[in-house]
């Protein structure tokens, strides 16, 4: 097993690149298949950007994509860079920093990663093994109680009358033929061959083959044994995200949204001599933005949050379009947030306290075109807790009379430091995991928000 975190260690890799590389630049080459791949600043690069090759030194270094990656039989783990410290021993940390990213995409809207409340079981392996073990475990569950059914239009020859007749079909081929007595027809059946149960059906086929676990293979195995008579198809993630449900099986959006979750970050390809390689891979810069949104829309009821907004632009001629992480709406107050997934240091000597200058420049254009005159850095805290002072910078815009920019940074508590310390418990709902550090994110939040409103200096 080899851990990389984002733009941290280098690991000596066994083996040759050549293969793992022609098939990291397949998967760069159709990114544009999966929205979180696409980056403005990368959008005509070539090169794959998940992976560094040194080819002197045989060795791996992790860009900024977490998940995993399977090559002739061995694991490549990308974990985010916030978790990395030399002085610990990463082998040991894995299983508690998948437990972050799953607690994380638990409350992420982009991904549609499902807000469950299963405990992970006895699967200690890395973060594919652990969403397919999720997957597997809710979704035989489910399906062993009730399998979902649904009208479809069915077309078939019957010997009566149902639905609607399909005379040219009727004359043709059976009038015709002298197969009179059977009747083509179209009718709305309640069956359980339908969409959804054969999108079920083809993530289960998908994941059974990649998975090494003996349980998710149990849990899959059943799966495919209940849903033996649906029809074996392909289908996209955007024909699974349209799927809706009424009230009465609300229980399958979860089984929905695993399997959008996988059919939209998940590459699998057979090369050459049948070698068949796999990889899952989220970009995690997107991950933190959405769960914060997600978090402050689903806790944090005193305030009211809307997505990135595209419609407004730096220029006249509209080229340079602004798209501020979080608009956020405090009563009469209206606040830009922004998130930066990036790790900022203590350092009493920098006037800057870690803040970028580019980021400044950025959230200044956000503040004069949005006509916002408070301005939030979010970024996250990492494992080795450098707590960097919170600073307010103060920004007066002469072509406005002097109107004072307020932008504040915030390093929000997204890691509950307790679970790397303590003997993991894989039977302990992961809502009970990290509920202190929900709470603590709760008021650190309101805190920011509610409680500390930015007034102009005297």
């Amino acid at each position: 097993m080899i851990n990389l975190f984002e733009y941290q260690n280098k690991q000596e890799f066994d083996g040759s690149f050549n293969g793992l590389e022609d098939f990291l630049d397949d998967i760069w080459r159709k990114r544009e298949k999966n929205s979180f791949y696409i980056n403005e600043d990368v959008d005509k690069i070539e090169v794959q950007q998940f992976l560094q090759f040194f080819h002197k030194t045989n060795e791996l270094k992790s860009n900024k994509y977490v998940g995993v990656i399977h090559f002739e039989g061995k694991r490549i783990n990308l974990l985010p860079k916030i978790f990395y410290d030399s002085s610990r021993d990463s082998q040991l940390d894995v299983p508690n920093i998948q437990n972050h990213i799953l607690w994380w995409l638990s409350y992420c809207r982009k991904i549609k990663f499902p807000s469950y409340q299963s405990s992970l079981g006895s699967i200690q392996n890395d973060f594919f093994e652990v969403l397919i073990y999720l997957f597997s475990k809710y979704t035989r569950a489910l399906l062993s109680s009730s399998v979902y059914q649904q009208y479809e239009e069915v077309d078939k020859e019957i010997s009566y009358i149902k639905g609607r007749l399909n005379t040219n079909e009727y004359i043709n081929e059976n009038l015709s033929k002298a197969r009179w007595h059977l009747l083509n027809c179209t009718y709305d059946s309640f069956v359980v061959d339908n969409k959804f149960n054969r999108i079920i059906k083809q993530v289960t086929t998908l994941l059974f083959n990649e998975t090494s676990s003996a349980d998710s293979k149990k849990n899959l195995r059943e799966i495919l044994f209940i849903l033996d008579e649906v029809s074996d198809t392909r289908s996209t993630a955007e024909e699974c995200s349209s799927i809706q449900f009424n009230p009465m099986f609300g229980d399958f959006e979860i089984v929905r949204d695993y399997c959008y979750l996988f059919l939209k970050n998940c590459i699998s390809l057979e090369y050459k001599n049948n070698l068949k390689l796999f990889a899952f891979l989220l970009p995690m810069e997107y991950v933190f933005e959405d769960f914060i949104f997600g978090f402050i829309e689903k806790e944090i009821k005193e305030v009211k949050a809307k997505p990135q907004i595209g419609s407004t632009y730096l220029d006249q001629g509209e080229t340079f379009s602004l798209r501020p992480d979080l608009f956020i709406e405090i009563d009469s107050r209206n606040v830009i947030a922004d998130t930066k997934y990036k790790i900022i240091y203590s350092d009493d000597k920098d006037p800057k306290s870690g803040i970028s200058q580019n980021d400044l420049y950025q959230m200044l254009a956000y503040a004069v075109r949005f006509k916002i005159n408070e301005i939030i850095l979010f970024y996250p805290d990492n494992i080795k807790n450098y707590q960097v002072k919170e600073s307010n910078i103060i920004i007066k815009d002469e072509l406005a009379e002097g109107s004072e920019i307020n932008i504040k940074t915030y390093q929000l508590p997204i890691i509950n430091r307790d679970l790397f310390d303590q003997e993991i418990n894989s039977e302990k709902e992961l809502s009970k995991m990290f509920e202190n550090t929900r709470i603590k994110l709760i008021d650190k939040i309101k805190e920011i928000l509610l409680f500390s409103p930015i007034t102009p200096s005297e």
